[in-house]
């Protein structure tokens, strides 16, 4: 269904580490990274889509942060969604809600949410039961 997600950024070096440390623990792969552009995309290593982007945005003006919009990557467990929640912190995310059990999604939905350095929403999500409930 999808091909591509892109996010524009303002300061593509700094995108460019917050995205890598957190594409590393979700396990996708970088596919290019070109400065000069600049771009970069992740993909996951066993096939060439979806991608996920970052770059200047195509039409020369500054990135903003869409109000209401949202990417969610999935995450093999919910240890990586903490694992990624502690990331994104570290790497200058802003929090938008710590990792926990949303169960008015459905009962083994386990997500965290948080902004990148340049304001675009993200959550990291879970959505395999487990004994670990924290």
């Amino acid at each position: 269904m999808i091909s591509h997600v892109f996010f524009g950024v303002r300061d593509f070096n700094i995108a460019f580490d917050f995205y890598m440390a957190l594409m590393a623990e979700l396990g996708l792969v970088l596919k290019f990274s070109d400065a000069e552009k600049p771009w970069a995309g992740w993909m996951s290593p066993d096939q060439p889509r979806p991608l996920f982007v970052i770059g200047q945005p195509f039409d020369g003006e500054p990135a903003s942060a869409g109000n209401g919009q949202m990417i969610a990557l999935l995450a093999p467990s919910r240890e990586a969604v903490r694992r990624c929640h502690a990331l994104a912190m570290a790497h200058g995310a802003v929090d938008e809600g710590e990792p926990g059990l949303r169960p008015h999604y459905h009962p083994n939905y386990y997500g965290a949410y948080f902004r990148d350095p340049d304001g675009n929403k993200l959550c990291v999500c879970c959505h395999h039961a487990q004994e670990d409930d924290k």
